[in-house]
């Protein structure tokens, strides 16, 4: 065995980091990673944690006033949102299309719920009125859905569930990881009451902040069940309803820490506000529209590239989500092979996804930094060369040439 000692210092490989997330890291956030850490109660880093709600609430596209980071990847602030919002024996309706629903069932049952699912087959999307008749017969209190769920690179579209959860009075949770920052979201507009994101895929940031936004209604129901830790209680009104079964997590102690109050609830984990900090000030810089339109070219490029080749893209040209884009993998070919080849080879990385697709898809990715026309056609022609040299008969060239042309054409 290896001692410690002999370790060497840090040096990882260059990646292009071309799969569903994450993705390479803009220079600007990396740089604001850097800073000096202050104290989480020092003025100055209060007043950052303002500019942060400020920040996320352009990207959210909300007036939400509890607009705030959870510390941890994306799934942290999925599981804030559930855990808050759920309580034991509460119905909740979970439309499923694919790997990150079941996600959702499965988070919803740890916090004593009762999942009401709502089943399609992967890569297909949910027919609202199919979601209104479970609230209907379940009369949950909570419809709990992902808006792009990148294991079938699929996007479900929210608005019309979103006015059904308002006519019917149930609380509309929405996870876009995936989506925020390369597709249009609104939460306002489409009567989201909570959304949570991550860093690491169209925000084009590190993975260890999650953005959420809450709506004054889903406030509300949080207030019912708050429930001050002992050691940090100011004798503040407590909530009557069941005690949130998680003290990291409880979102009644986190919207305190975030409020001029400031009670103290954990150390914040201060780099990553940083990161977040900076990942929001790029969004706004480029404008949420402008941001949106360069992924749907992007992702435009990326099919018309692979059905040049001779591919087959997976899924529906309806409702493909802009950032990933699943391909099927030919007949006879090792997919592990061609992602190690393409890392090896090429530096760049590609994946492939689970459950029944396990194997059968490769999942190419354009986010971020990396939603542009050079790195597009950088992973088109390595791919060419690569299947081509795996013997898969191709439109050599062809990718490359249609991309550009998709790209261009916009």
């Amino acid at each position: 065995m290896t001692h410690p000692a002999t370790f060497a210092q840090l040096d990882p490989p260059s990646r292009l980091l071309m799969g569903a997330g994450p993705t390479n890291v803009h220079p600007r956030i990396l740089r604001a990673m850097s800073y000096d850490v202050i104290g989480q109660m020092d003025p100055e880093m209060t007043a950052y944690m303002d500019e942060v709600m400020a920040l996320y609430r352009e990207v959210f596209r909300t007036k939400n006033h509890w607009t705030l980071l959870v510390n941890g990847s994306a799934r942290s602030a999925i599981e804030a949102a559930l855990v808050s919002l759920v309580s034991p024996g509460m119905k909740v309706v979970i439309p499923r299309f694919g790997r990150f629903g079941l996600l959702l069932t499965e988070i919803v049952h740890r916090c004593g719920g009762i999942p009401c699912t709502v089943d399609v087959g992967w890569g297909q999307v949910v027919d609202p009125a199919l979601i209104e008749a479970a609230i209907i017969e379940h009369k949950p209190g909570l419809v709990a859905c992902v808006h792009g769920d990148t294991s079938t690179t699929t996007a479900q579209p929210l608005e019309e569930i979103g006015r059904i959860c308002r006519k019917h009075d149930v609380l509309f949770y929405v996870d876009a990881t995936a989506t925020l920052g390369g597709m249009t979201f609104e939460t306002d507009a489409w009567n989201i009451d909570v959304a949570t994101a991550g860093l690491q895929k169209c925000l084009n940031g590190p993975p260890g902040s999650a953005p959420i936004t809450l709506s004054e209604r889903a406030v509300a129901a949080i207030l019912k069940r708050r429930h001050d830790e002992a050691g940090i209680a100011t004798g503040q009104a407590q909530g009557d309803g069941p005690v949130i079964q998680s003290n990291y997590f409880d979102l009644a102690m986190l919207m305190n820490y975030w409020s001029p109050a400031r009670m103290n609830h954990h150390t914040e984990a201060t780099s990553m506000l940083y990161a977040a900090r900076e990942t929001a000030r790029l969004v706004v810089e480029e404008g949420v529209e402008a941001r949106v339109a360069r992924h749907v070219r992007a992702g435009r490029a990326m099919v018309a590239g692979l059905r040049a080749m001779g591919l087959k893209v997976y899924g529906d040209d309806a409702t493909r989500m802009n950032n990933v884009t699943g391909v099927w993998v030919p007949d006879g070919v090792d997919n592990a092979r061609v992602r190690q080849l393409m890392r090896d080879d090429f530096g760049i990385e590609i994946v492939s996804s689970f459950g029944p697709l396990t194997g059968k898809i490769w999942r190419i990715g354009a986010m971020g930094i990396n939603a542009r026309k050079d790195k597009v056609l950088l992973t088109l022609a390595a791919l060419d060369s690569v299947l081509a040299s795996e013997g898969v008969a191709l439109n050599r060239g062809a990718g490359v040439d249609a991309a550009r042309a998709a790209w261009d054409a916009a």
